[in-house]
């Protein structure tokens, strides 16, 4: 989870707490800004999890080029060295 998640969350939720508050004390100002607070914190949210996302992406696609590079590194070593063997063989 990270910084925009959070802040989501933590927006949703207090969204959710004035507009029932707005409710309860038949106060419309409180309902709107509690609805509005509500939807900034999903859309904040949504955010997060996107950006999470993306970023574990990016993770995932360099891990597995470094694991491609590592592998042509090491076949590329074994190449040279059967090379070798042949050529000290002969």
């Amino acid at each position: 989870m990270n910084k925009d998640q959070l802040k989501g969350i933590i927006d949703e939720v207090t969204g959710t707490v004035k507009r029932n508050v707005g409710e309860l004390t038949d106060n419309p100002k409180l309902q709107v800004e509690g609805m509005v607070q509500q939807t900034m914190g999903k859309v904040q949210n949504t955010w997060g999890k996107a950006k999470g996302a993306a970023h574990d992406s990016i993770e995932d696609t360099k891990a597995r080029r470094n694991a491609r590079l590592n592998l042509e590194s090491k076949n590329a070593t074994t190449s040279a060295e059967r090379s070798a063997s042949k050529q000290g063989g002969r």
